[in-house]
């Protein structure tokens, strides 16, 4: 027997090699499905493919063969891969001085025919073979061997697709743990920096309380003005907070709510303006879906409705119908409606449509953010109409 020799890629090789994570692995169909053609179009009782590590050629798929791997010295494949551009074909090895005394020649399974064709990747390093085999002395026409090949490209087709796989899962995660260390970050930062905005605000409000008759109109004025930008960045930093909250708070159970629940606590936060009046439609009796995500949704909505609402009595309409997979849930009102140049923008965090809304307040665009990660992690979709001087109308969804 000559024992096989070490090409002269060899780190190379197995580096490629592992690179696939396949070695080991388990069955899977789209391997053995070609395993078992090629056995049927070479007429052959075993086929396999072979994949060689440093000390072993391992089976990713067999016919034929009980075993799940050999050692690398004995595997007619360590020859197949020292010519990785042409087959191996082995008529008869009992014949054959390099495999006559080969303990599979010899022993269980008995080889006589081999025929491996190397599986290459694209930069020319060989893998390991599909190959055929059996008892008996034969050959391969043209037009088996030509359909071997074939098939060794389609197992190294596969391959590449199993490799980008991974390598896409871990880009994908390495992208979820960056966007995960970016949302903690802005969670600890917003939330260290509320402490000594609320201390400004409270000494600002003492100070204009205390002392404001003893202050000049410039200093009362810039006074006022450190009090407004406090109570917008502290309103802007609340809004973070919230933001960056959602993820745990939508893991949680869902939290269903009774029709009478959300009018009730709606009601209670808006009923007793004068200038707004909500109207509903609530269909269904019970709504099994988050709860208090749907309320904070709603409560976002409407309290923009109020904001930048230019009419003498603010009408908003709240509608929420069923159907076998989602609640549909309507939400319009009677305002000056948003341009449609803002409509792609509204949802993105930090984005704004108006300058400030009625009360001459600026907002911070983080509420329809809020909103739509809401919905989006509740499994839903949201999307806006509006028409100029009409009104605007957000439909959205959330899973029963």
């Amino acid at each position: 027997m000559i024992l096989p020799e070490i090409p002269s890629n060899e780190t190379e090789r197995l580096k490629a090699l592992r690179s696939y994570e396949i070695l080991d692995s388990i069955s899977e169909k789209e391997y053995d499905q070609l395993t078992a053609i090629a056995s049927q179009i070479c007429g052959c009782k075993m086929s396999l493919i072979s994949l060689l590590d440093e000390n072993r050629q391992w089976f990713k798929s067999r016919v034929g063969l009980d075993v799940e791997e050999t050692e690398r010295k004995v595997a007619f494949c360590a020859h197949a891969i020292n010519d990785p551009s042409h087959a191996l074909i082995v008529p008869d090895a009992r014949l054959d001085e390099r495999f006559h005394d080969n303990p599979l020649v010899t022993g269980d399974p008995h080889l006589a025919f081999y025929a491996g064709v190397p599986l290459v990747n694209g930069d020319g390093l060989p893998l390991g073979t599909l190959c055929v085999l059996d008892n008996e002395p034969k050959n391969l026409n043209d037009a088996q061997l030509t359909a071997l090949s074939a098939l060794a490209n389609q197992v190294m087709a596969l391959l590449e697709l199993r490799k980008s796989k991974f390598e896409m899962e871990a880009m994908l995660q390495q992208l979820e743990d960056k966007n995960r260390e970016l949302e903690q970050f802005a969670f600890v930062a917003a939330h260290d920096l509320k402490s000594p905005l609320n201390g400004i605000s409270s000494l600002t409000e003492m100070l204009l309380n205390t002392g404001e008759q003893h202050m000049s109109a410039d200093s009362v004025r810039m006074v006022r003005a450190i009090q407004s930008s406090s109570h917008q960045l502290s309103s802007l930093i609340g809004g973070l907070l919230d933001y960056y909250r959602l993820d745990k708070e939508l893991t949680e159970k869902k939290s269903p709510l009774t029709k009478e629940q959300l009018i009730s606590q709606l009601m209670d936060l808006f009923g007793s303006e004068s200038d707004v009046e909500l109207r509903f439609k609530v269909l269904p009796d019970m709504l099994n879906t988050h709860g208090s995500a749907l309320l904070q949704v709603l409560l976002n909505l409407i309290s923009n409705a109020i904001k930048y609402g230019d009419k003498p009595v603010t009408i908003v309409e709240i509608c929420v119908e069923e159907n076998v997979s989602c609640y549909c849930i309507r939400v319009a009102d009677n305002g000056p409606g948003i341009d449609s140049q803002f409509h792609d923008k509204l949802f993105r965090l930090f984005e704004t449509a108006c300058p400030a809304d009625r009360f001459g307040r600026t907002g911070n665009g983080i509420g329809l953010a809020t909103v739509k990660k809401i919905i989006e992690r509740t499994g839903g979709t949201i999307q806006v109409d509006s028409t100029a001087g009409i009104g605007t109308t957000f439909e959205f969804t959330m899973s029963r």
